[in-house]
């Protein structure tokens, strides 16, 4: 996967944890549950959703890794 494909399929993801997110204007290296204003359910059903569309296992000694949209691309294109 491209790194444009993998941000997409993430930026979809967390669209679909937070869908009232203006994920146009998200900075790459904002803390997502911060700037989101994610609890961690909301993050825990990110993740879920990462794994389903990318089919990537996130387990939770690697969530300190994937607390931006640039680490979650990161993570991913590391592992695929």
């Amino acid at each position: 996967m491209t790194t444009s494909s993998v941000q997409q399929a993430v930026l979809a993801a967390i669209a679909s944890v937070a869908p009232e997110a203006e994920l146009s204007s998200l900075p790459p290296d904002a803390d997502l549950r911060e700037e989101l204003d994610i609890d961690s359910m909301d993050f825990l059903n990110l993740v879920i959703e990462l794994n389903r569309r990318l089919g990537v296992e996130i387990p939770e000694a690697d969530y300190g890794q994937i607390q931006t949209l640039a680490a979650i691309v990161a993570y991913v294109r590391a592992r695929t």
